[in-house]
Formats: structure tokens, C-alpha cells, sequence
């Protein structure tokens, strides 16, 4: 991409894009956090394909907005150079100069940043994990995306890789995860793994006589986690049920990474983590219960997102303005 032009200007406005599996979403953000426009497109599946598409959205966006960054949020491996996509598992970009293609297209600095760290960033600047000295983010959508917030900084590790909490491994020999391991944590605690927790529940109780099972005996693959958060507040059995597990698997988890990272604070964000209300008071009640040390040690406090879905475009931009402009 060469070298970033560092702009004295703190009121200027930059773009952060948020790259989902089945759409690209953009906005406008200043330097309070604030969104200011956005934009949505379908997500195309060849990378010629995405780099036009997200070069459309920037341009849409800039014919009505003077702006003078962009920040890709991406669900992958980012280098730590922060411009090349070596694997994104949703995404067509493998070892991909990002930052360079897209900087090109489009004549604008572009950063990229994992998705969790964008999300962190966002709520450390502006959100749930302000004040927070050592924070995990833990993003819980189809899986589970992480982040960790060491002395109020990003911690990527020695790759630009870190943390993959997701990945942790919660039950020797348990469900198969994508990433080629059994038992993921991710597999118990997710939106995917809100469905086949349901399915396995409904298996070993088939007469269970409930809005959800009517729903599966009618079409099996009509199952989704929203469904089954729409199901629970409306108090489906089998969906309260469900959520009881997955509140669970979120203490084990936690109580796991508290052990490894002591942090002061955990925020929860993700499409699944704004269905809070089901299960985040019974997954404090886990956590604290399960964390080594039980009673005679501080607590992390336990936060919901103040952001919601916005969190990493808002983190992408303004990544994208810090680089443009300084700290």
C-alpha cells in the first residue's frame, strides 16, 4: 500500500466495512464513534467479485462524504502489518495484499483488522469496555470471535493471530468443529451450536410437545438460533432449555480464559450476544462458581456490548482514522 499520508485533522471522517458471510456492510464514522451513513450489499464470492463490491460501497458512500480512510473488518488472519489476508475462512482471500488492492482501487489508506479486534477497539473507545484495563471480547455469531485488550492495547500475538478463544478445546473428543478439531468451545457456545443443542435435546425427547419441535417436525432445517431466541422469549420450553445450556458453556469458557488471562473485564457482543436477557446472568452464575480460586479471588465484571453490530465497522474506522492522523 506504501507509505500512509499522516493527516492533522481530528474531525475527519473514514469508512469502516464490515464483511459478513452474506453481506457487506459500510458506514461513515466521525471521530466521536458516531455513525453517520451506511450502506449494505450482497457478498460476492470471488475476490475480483468483493474488492469491486466493497469499491462500490466506499465510492457511494464517498460521493456523499468527504472521507480519507477505510477499515476492513475481516473474520481471518491478518498479518501484523495489518494489509494482507492470509486465510479468512467466509471470505475468497488467501495470502491477499488487501490493504494494497483495495488502497489502489480506490485511491484511500486501508487498513485491515480482525473482526474481534475491531469490535474491541470500538467498545474500548467508545462502549462497554471503556475504563477496562485488561478486557476479553468475546464475539458469539455462527462462532465465536475474541479479543484481548492487555493495558488498554490490542494483543495480537506473535503472528497477528491471537487469541483464538474460540478454538479452545472444552470436551475431550466432543463435537466436530470446522477448524478440524472436536470439542471447540465455539461448538457448545454459538449461534450453530445453539441449533444442534436444540436438535440433540429434541433426540433424546421426541414427544417433547413444543412450538420449536412443531416447527422441526415440520421442516428440520427451518432451525436458527434467532428462531430459537424468538422461541425462548416467548417461553418455549425446549428453547429456555437450550439457552440453560448454552448460559453453561459460556461460565466453563470464561471461567477457562480467566484462568489464563486474570482480565478485569469481559464484554459479550455478536448477533447471538443481543439475545443477553436468555442467558447472561445465569452464565455469571457459572463462571464465577467454575474460575479456579472460587470466592477468594475478584471477578471480572461481565458486560453486554453498548455497540451492537456496528462495533466493528465503528473499530475498523477508527483504526483507520488513527492511522491517517496519529493516536
Amino acid at each position: 500500500m506504501g507509505r500512509i499520508l499522516v493527516v492533522e485533522n481530528t474531525e475527519l471522517l473514514t469508512v469502516g466495512i464490515d464483511i459478513g458471510g452474506t453481506s457487506i456492510r459500510a458506514s461513515v464514522v466521525d471521530a466521536n464513534g458516531e455513525v453517520l451513513d451506511s450502506t449494505r450489499a450482497p457478498t460476492p464470492h470471488s475476490a475480483d467479485a468483493l474488492e469491486r463490491g466493497i469499491c462500490r460501497a466506499v465510492s457511494e458512500l464517498a460521493g456523499r462524504h468527504e472521507v480519507a480512510a477505510v477499515g476492513l473488518a475481516v473474520a481471518g488472519f491478518i498479518d501484523l502489518d495489518r494489509t494482507t489476508v492470509r486465510f479468512a475462512p467466509h471470505v475468497p482471500w488467501v495470502d491477499a495484499p488487501v490493504a494494497r488492492i483495495l488502497g489502489d482501487m480506490l485511491g484511500l489508506p486501508v487498513v485491515l483488522e480482525h473482526d474481534a479486534n475491531a469490535a474491541a477497539w470500538a467498545e474500548s473507545r467508545f462502549g462497554a469496555a471503556a475504563g477496562g484495563r485488561n478486557v476479553v471480547i468475546v464475539a458469539i455469531g455462527t462462532g465465536i470471535g475474541a479479543a484481548l485488550l492487555v493495558d488498554g492495547q490490542l494483543y495480537r500475538g506473535s503472528f497477528g493471530v491471537a487469541p483464538e478463544l474460540g478454538h479452545l478445546q472444552v470436551v475431550p473428543d466432543g463435537r466436530a468443529c470446522a477448524c478440524g478439531k472436536r470439542g471447540c468451545w465455539e461448538r457448545y457456545c454459538s449461534g450453530t451450536a445453539l441449533v444442534d443443542t436444540a436438535l440433540e435435546l429434541l433426540a433424546a425427547d421426541p414427544s417433547a410437545s413444543t412450538v420449536l419441535a412443531r416447527d422441526v417436525a415440520v421442516d428440520p432445517g427451518s432451525l436458527t438460533g434467532r428462531r430459537i431466541a424468538a422461541a425462548a422469549q416467548e417461553g418455549d420450553m425446549l428453547a429456555i432449555e437450550t439457552f440453560a445450556d448454552f448460559a453453561r458453556w459460556l461460565g466453563v469458557g470464561l471461567a477457562t480464559v480467566t484462568d489464563v488471562f486474570d482480565p478485569d473485564l469481559v464484554v459479550i457482543c455478536g448477533g447471538v450476544g443481543s439475545s443477553a436477557p436468555l442467558f447472561l446472568d445465569a452464565a455469571r452464575e457459572h463462571y464465577a462458581g467454575l474460575v479456579t480460586g472460587a470466592g477468594h479471588r475478584p471477578l471480572a465484571r461481565i458486560r453486554h456490548t453498548q455497540l451492537g453490530e456496528a462495533a466493528g465497522m465503528i473499530g475498523a474506522a477508527d483504526l483507520a482514522r488513527t492511522a491517517v492522523s496519529g493516536p
